[in-house]
């Protein structure tokens, strides 16, 4: 059992939380009115999520996707503020995690997609806040095979965008919507680049650099720090932690 305020100051300090200027609060988003026993995680505060929280007596709830981002309408209506009230009457707390939880060098989203995949040497490059990471294949591996072998890993089919047919043994990547770094990977002389999402110009970008470039899911490659997250603080502080899976194609 551990008060919600001490359970963010510990994840504050493991974290780095205060080295990132996100777009989003970290820590502590909404404090809930009883100690943390009982840990529930997943990818983003929904109101799903939510819902398959509180039906587990969850004390707390440990997200990668928060509330209050920069930008947004701050008014607590419509969805909003339904979210709000069903989190509140439950009387749990709310708990995020964004940049500090991609670029963490072994709770992080980057580190465990890397681990997921099997890639090695995985490494934050400096760059792009820590979230862009660099690694090697086991061996050269052509594009559409190691596509297939991310689509397995990750539980849905990916994009590709087959900039080129040599086989891929050096790879960048960045979780969720790192599509934007894409010049950057680039740079760094990989041989493919994968993150999240993909937008129109993205494609146009990737044939002309003559790189290969993957669209794992914004969900899908986020999924696993917020749960080593939960494993952790379980481990830690003697919690009961459970994580919920709310399917997302996106």
């Amino acid at each position: 059992m551990i008060e919600p305020h001490a359970l963010t100051a510990y994840c504050d300090q493991l974290l780095a939380a205060a080295d990132f200027a996100d777009y989003a609060p970290n820590g502590l988003q909404v404090e809930g009115e009883r100690p943390i026993r009982r840990l529930v995680s997943g990818v983003t505060a929904s109101l799903a999520l939510i819902t398959a929280a509180l039906d587990l007596q969850a004390d707390a709830l440990l997200v990668h996707h928060g509330w209050f981002w920069k930008g947004e309408n701050p008014c607590l209506t419509g969805l909003k503020g339904r979210r709000v009230r069903t989190l509140i009457r439950g009387g749990a707390s709310l708990i995020a995690y964004h940049l500090p939880l991609d670029a963490h060098l072994t709770l992080g989203n980057n580190a465990r997609l890397a681990a997921q995949l099997g890639v090695l040497d995985a490494q934050p490059t400096g760059l792009a806040n820590g979230v862009l990471w660099t690694g090697r294949l086991s061996e050269p591996t052509p594009p559409a095979l190691w596509a297939q072998h991310v689509g397995t890993r990750l539980g849905r089919t990916p994009t590709l965008v087959a900039g080129s047919d040599t086989p891929l043994e050096r790879i960048a990547w960045c979780t969720g919507g790192g599509q934007g770094y894409l010049e950057a990977a680039a740079a760094l002389g990989v041989d493919a680049y994968l993150s999240g999402e993909i937008s129109e110009q993205t494609t146009h970008t990737a044939r002309e650099l003559g790189l290969c470039y993957l669209a794992a899911g914004h969900h899908a490659t986020e999924r696993y720090g917020v749960q080593a997250l939960g494993r952790h603080l379980a481990e830690r502080f003697a919690l009961d932690h459970s994580y919920v899976e709310i399917d997302n194609p996106a």
